[in-house]
């Protein structure tokens, strides 16, 4: 069969989606993002499609397919698996001359979906005379090319804020690697996973922030300088950090510079190591009937320094978890003044040096031993620390 490729433009446009199963579940949000005005007819819906309808993004019509409902759309999805009912839905697309997938007979269908695969405004769209798995193969080879080799990428513009995660290379967002993959110029931190600057195109510029010569104050002032000097000239900037930009990572400062300069700006968050260390290491920093909050703080300032902005306080009283993150230095005071503070010297806790990576080492003492033992054990930043009943859950 010989098939007519082609791309819809739906913003605005009715889709009729008959069935509030699985199938649907998955081809609704694609639909949405490409704006059409959805309408799902079917008796029920899973709770996904609940929670678009709840949201306000599709309607539902509880109740079977009527012939009408057609009337009026501009394209027809039967996501049932009843095969009668099914036959009826295209018997009325046909009729009123609108375009019908069906998820449960592409050869009773007069449209099929495509594998798609998607890389910023590249949309690459794979069908192979019904051979499904085929399409899937040649759409996750292009991906990957696309991924290794980017075409020319003229809609990035200004600088981006990426979180590079919290050390294995395959933790930064799909978005993330895409938008590193599409740089001119990658100014990146000492924590960003080496694998993924190993990976940058022979011509990307690339600035090791780590070794700006100047104080740290000094240092993150020609970091924004760098930023909003390439971008004035027209390349494409990312500046790759550890974790998340915005914890503990100075993105907020590097934003404002930016937009100060009239830069745009993209943010993309990243895996941030307060969580991604203590799951790897087997601690969950919640878990029903243990613990409802978690509190990350920074540890870099000693408490009883006038600098400090944390309420540590309210941390010895609370009873949920607490992460420290660069706290090592500063653990023993860090500790005494928790104890201090009312939370118990026997309270579980745990230091995580290189959480995620290779190296990875986890230590479990008590509050009281924690400081002590982590010196004794030779682990050394950069580690987070989780201190609260969580880490002798026992994942």
């Amino acid at each position: 069969m010989s098939l007519y490729p082609m791309a819809l433009r739906l913003a605005g446009r009715r889709v009729l989606m008959v069935g509030g199963g699985t199938v649907a579940t998955r081809r609704v949000p694609a639909l949405i993002a490409a704006g059409a005005r959805v309408e799902i007819v079917a008796p029920e819906l899973t709770p996904a499609l609940r929670g678009h309808v709840d949201a306000g993004r599709v309607t539902w019509s509880e109740r079977r397919f009527e012939p009408g409902d057609v009337a009026g759309a501009w394209l027809v999805h039967v996501a049932v698996d009843d095969p009668e009912a099914a036959a009826q839905v295209s018997a009325a697309a046909e009729e009123h001359r609108v375009f019908c997938v069906r998820a449960d007979d592409r050869d009773a269908a007069t449209a099929w979906t495509p594998a798609v695969t998607r890389h910023g405004q590249v949309t690459v769209a794979v069908t192979d005379g019904g051979d499904r798995r085929r399409a899937m193969a040649v759409r996750d080879l292009v991906a990957h090319a696309l991924e290794s080799d980017p075409p020319a990428a003229p809609e990035h513009k200004g600088v981006a804020l990426v979180g590079a995660g919290p050390g294995d290379p395959e933790l930064i967002t799909v978005k993330g690697r895409r938008l590193l993959a599409a740089a001119d110029v990658v100014v990146a931190d000492r924590l960003v996973p080496g694998m993924l600057l190993g990976d940058l195109r022979p011509d990307v510029e690339f600035v090791d922030a780590a070794k700006i010569p100047y104080g740290p104050a000094a240092a993150q002032e020609e970091i924004n300088r760098i930023l909003v000097a390439r971008a004035v000239e027209g390349k494409f900037v990312v500046r790759l950090k550890g974790g998340d930009p915005y914890v503990f990572g100075r993105g907020g400062e590097e934003a404002l510079a930016c937009a100060a300069a009239g830069v745009p700006v993209l943010v993309v968050p990243g895996v941030t190591s307060s969580i991604a260390a203590p799951a790897l290491a087997g601690i969950p920093v919640t878990h029903r009937g243990v613990a409802h909050e978690f509190t990350v703080v920074s540890g870099h300032v000693a408490p009883d320094s006038p600098l400090s902005l944390v309420d540590w306080a309210a941390l010895g009283r609370m009873r949920g978890t607490v992460v420290v993150m660069m706290g090592l230095k500063n653990l023993p005071d860090i500790a005494a003044r928790l104890i201090a503070e009312g939370r118990p010297a026997e309270t579980p806790a745990a230091v995580v040096q290189e959480g995620t990576t290779a190296h990875q080492r986890t230590l479990r003492s008590t509050l009281g031993a924690v400081a002590a033992d982590t010196a004794q054990a030779g682990l050394r930043p950069p580690a987070t620390v989780v201190i609260g009943d969580v880490v002798d859950v026992g994942l």
